[in-house]
């Protein structure tokens, strides 16, 4: 018998309540923005139960809409870029691709209704997560951000179940960076928040710096130097992959720090001391490459996505710049090495590749970016034998409620998912715990289901 299918119900779109003069000029975008363009939209979400009011009060799901509308109309006005559309221009001598913000020729951000005969069990209790029914949550499936000239930046769908509610954001990796995203969808909350207590000044408690970052002394608009977007997105489609959370206490966490600091001895010396999040993703590292079964001789890489806004020659970037600004730190070793030495080995890779990207580091990868543009492309970027961290457990997640709780629980899209992709969030109790997104192959992941070291770690 089939599972039942997310039904539509409305669709629309949403225009900021008023446009600020300045979203009158073209927003240009700089080489961090840019090397997005053939990856996909960032697609996150929250699972709530319903509140009880949903059930004596009628049309409680009409209403919750109305003022979902009404607070994102308000935090697209801070948000303007997220309501506008990407733009092309095309230059034949010389060739040149530019790719810009327009937020006047637009329909606005989405809003979509869409209902689903399930419960929240249905969705949390299989031990895999059901891909194709969270998939289902989310805008602009397999969408890349190129798309983004036909599509909206940002579509919020909120999808009705039996006895709960799922609110799915999909945001133009172009427009930002994870930390971007997060800080829109915490004002989102914040506004329906502060309106559910009779507060409507609109404020909110961190607004955005809109305004694009370029290197000094580089050409504005910058462009490709292709004919046609052929040249440079290459779609990219994820083999068949088991997803699982894994969830670590703060206890856990904690006991592997000590473990990686005492053998690293590094143990109570300050700045020396290798943190939490390495330690927990040395462990990771180790046990995914040792589920693959690979040659000791293989070369294994872990990379991490890393905010750069304060690595940055000061005063750096604000962490509200709005916009993108990560780099992929790597460490390297062999699979020989990694799995022969001990865990604090790994972790003090890990300490040491992030402690080396520095100001100038991040001037190198620009330099060499504008000398030679170019995007990220998923399927070059990573090979079966190594590791991706992204996502962080830092990001405010389960503090937007709209007048719904707390969340039960988040969950992610089809985008950028691949055989060794590992996502962070903050676990649900908060307090340094911490859930891990891990997508593998089928047999990889039986694999790190057996592995003792890795799941003596995890929660059950």
């Amino acid at each position: 018998m089939d599972s039942p299918s997310v039904q539509l119900v409305s669709d629309q779109y949403v225009q900021p309540r008023q446009l600020p003069e300045e979203s009158k000029k073209p927003i240009y975008l700089p080489p961090w923005d840019l090397a997005m363009l053939s990856v996909q939209y960032i697609q996150k979400g929250l699972l709530f139960v319903k509140p009880h009011e949903a059930y004596t009060r009628e049309g409680f799901m009409e209403s919750f809409l109305d003022k979902l509308k009404v607070s994102l109309s308000i935090a697209l006005v801070h948000f303007y870029p997220l309501a506008g559309r990407l733009k092309t221009i095309k230059n034949d001598d010389p060739h040149l691709y530019t790719i810009y913000i327009d937020c006047m020729d637009s329909p606005g951000a989405k809003l979509i209704h869409a209902t689903l005969d399930m419960t929240v069990s249905d969705i949390l209790s299989p031990v895999y997560v059901p891909t194709e029914i969270v998939q289902s949550f989310f805008d602009h499936h397999r969408a890349v951000n190129h798309d983004g000239h036909t599509k909206s930046l940002l579509t919020i769908q909120v999808t009705e179940l039996v006895d709960g509610v799922f609110i799915g954001c999909s945001f133009n990796h172009v427009v930002g960076d994870g930390t971007s995203y997060w800080n829109f969808f915490n004002a989102l909350s914040e506004i329906f928040q502060a309106r559910e207590r009779g507060i409507f000044n609109d404020a909110i408690s961190r607004p955005p710096i809109l305004e694009r970052w370029f290197p000094d002394g580089c050409r504005v608009p910058l462009g490709f130097p292709y004919n046609d977007p052929s040249d440079f997105i290459v779609p990219f489609g994820s083999p068949v992959l088991k997803e699982r959370m894994f969830h670590f206490s703060a206890e856990s966490i904690s006991r592997l720090k000590s473990r990686v600091n005492e053998e690293c001895g590094t143990k109570g010396k300050g700045g020396e001391e290798i943190s939490s999040f390495k330690s927990l993703t040395a462990l990771v590292w180790r046990s995914i490459i040792r589920a693959r079964r690979p040659p000791d001789g293989q070369v294994t890489h872990c990379r991490m996505a890393t905010n750069n806004r304060q690595r940055m020659h000061p005063p750096g970037l604000p962490q509200d710049y709005f916009g993108n600004c990560i780099s992929f730190v790597t460490a390297s070793t062999t699979t020989g090495e990694l799995l022969g030495g001990r865990l604090g080995a790994a972790a003090r890779l890990l300490h040491v590749a992030l402690a080396e990207h520095t100001a100038e580091k991040i001037d190198e990868w620009l330099g060499e970016w504008l000398r030679n543009p170019s995007v990220y492309h998923l399927r070059w970027s990573f090979d079966p034998y190594s590791v991706m961290m992204g996502s962080s457990p830092r990001f405010n997640k389960y503090g937007n409620e709209f007048g719904l709780g707390k969340a039960l629980a988040l969950r992610s899209g089809y985008a950028h998912k691949f055989d060794g992709k590992v996502s962070a969030y903050p676990g649900r109790e908060g307090g340094g715990s911490v859930d891990l997104e891990i997508c593998l192959l089928p047999g990889i992941m039986a694999e790190l289901e057996a592995d003792q070291e890795f799941m003596a770690a995890v929660e059950a």
